[in-house]
């Protein structure tokens, strides 16, 4: 049979392998220990950490889809960053785009400043010179995240790759934006690739999850040693959510994709739109490199409200169906501000340094019906441009407690440094 396509391999998952009763379905393995058949005569599972039946199963399937030799799942995907970070020393140097993900850059920075665990250094891939400063870094690591979380800007792969050859550096790729449906940098030649799995390949909301895949079999089984040393290992019932999650990947990401065009189509009209983040967009910087190496554009983009801060708590207490909440990939549209919630533990500066600026909004845009979501945003800019009327007439903020209702969408900050 020639290789199946990524829809057949997640829908066909553990399909009709059960040997013992002939379930359709693959069963759910919550054991946490297994029977040795005798004295010193351990089976091929022993206990739920090292290796789990439903845990494998998925792994073998992402491994598939992202068409690794190895993956290892793993409870967070926070944990699956930590888990690629084993393979550095103190003497390393691991290169950081200046624009990844708020917990990512904390990680990153956390560990090489305060546990010393390795040197880091922070470059802007959108900027000319980045391949000569990442030459004089003597790298032994380069972390990608294309698209970025949240300007969504695009990060050559194949060109990192070959610079990383040369150097002869691993890159890992933080593919979660897209799933393996729509990009696989293991083909780029990238080396490890990460998602969260809560995201988009579970799909629901429901599990927290991750995963590292490997091209390698000999650096999947180094990383898979140190993910059962380290106890991050994938819980046997979140493996099984996100298996059942995973087989409608493709057409949840299609449907979704449609929708985000309309979206960002709808947005790019908006006089109260400064600017829109999206891939999709011809005039995006990235377009042609994400046409090279993606198969679709995805779900996600960001834009700039075209007013004062002041009014972000109007435009986010108006909407209906746009939930404000963190994370992304649902099959439910989220909306989120960077600045408040996902990227919090990035401080002022290096906010400012990633281009995230106080009225940045990210949106992931779901399966709802695309007319009730676009009436949804059109409704909260009108309630925004009444705002800013009535404030220009008045002479004055919007109300007199604007300040205590902005708190209203931020986190509180004893929980801020926790996202």
């Amino acid at each position: 049979m020639s290789k199946r396509q990524a829809a057949t391999i997640a829908a066909r998952a553990g399909i009709a392998q059960d040997t013992a009763f002939g379930a359709v379905t693959p069963p759910l393995y919550l054991t946490s220990t297994y029977e040795l058949k005798a004295f010193k005569q351990p089976g091929q599972y022993d206990y739920s950490r090292s290796n789990n039946p439903t845990r494998d199963l998925l792994a073998e399937t992402l491994a598939e889809l992202e068409g690794g030799a190895k993956a290892i799942v793993t409870s967070t995907g926070m944990s699956a960053c930590l888990l690629a970070l084993q393979l550095l020393t103190p003497d390393d140097t691991l290169v950081i785009p200046h624009d990844c993900y708020g917990g990512s850059y904390r990680l990153f920075t956390n560990l090489a400043q305060r546990k010393h665990a390795f040197k880091l250094v922070i470059v802007n891939f959108q900027q000319p010179g980045w391949v000569e400063q990442i030459r004089l870094t003597g790298a032994k690591m380069i972390w990608l995240e294309t698209p970025s979380n949240p300007l969504l800007q695009i990060t050559d792969i194949k060109a990192v790759c070959e610079l990383a050859k040369s150097l002869a550096a691993l890159v890992v790729v933080d593919n979660t934006f897209l799933s393996p449906v729509l990009q696989q940098p293991l083909a780029l030649g990238a080396d490890i690739v990460v998602h969260s799995t809560t995201k988009y390949i579970n799909g629901h909301s429901d599990i927290v999850g991750g995963v590292l895949i490997c091209k390698d079999q000999q650096q999947g089984d180094e990383l898979k040693w140190w993910a059962n040393c380290l106890g991050i290992t994938g819980a046997p019932f979140d493996c099984y959510m996100t298996l059942r999650g995973l087989r409608t990947l493709e057409p949840r990401l299609r449907l979704q994709q449609e929708n985000t065009a309309k979206v960002v189509a709808f947005l790019t009209k908006q006089p109260l739109v400064a600017k829109v983040y999206y891939p999709g967009l011809e005039e995006h910087p990235g377009h042609a490199i994400a046409k090279s190496q993606q198969r679709g554009f995805g779900a996600m983009c960001s834009f700039d409200l075209a007013a004062n801060a002041s009014v972000l708590p109007v435009f986010f207490s108006a909407l209906r169906l746009f939930t404000l909440a963190q994370s992304l990939g649902g099959i439910e549209s989220l909306i989120c501000h960077p600045g408040s919630m996902t990227h919090a533990s990035m401080d002022a500066a290096a906010q400012q340094t990633a281009g995230i600026g106080p009225t940045l909004i990210r949106l992931s845009v779901g399966i709802e019906n695309v007319d009730d979501l676009l009436a949804d945003l059109q409704q909260a800019f009108n309630a925004v441009a009444g705002a800013v009327e009535n404030t220009v007439n008045q002479a004055a903020p919007v109300t007199a407690n604007t300040s205590n209702e902005q708190q209203q969408f931020r986190l509180n900050p004893a929980l801020s440094a926790f996202w």
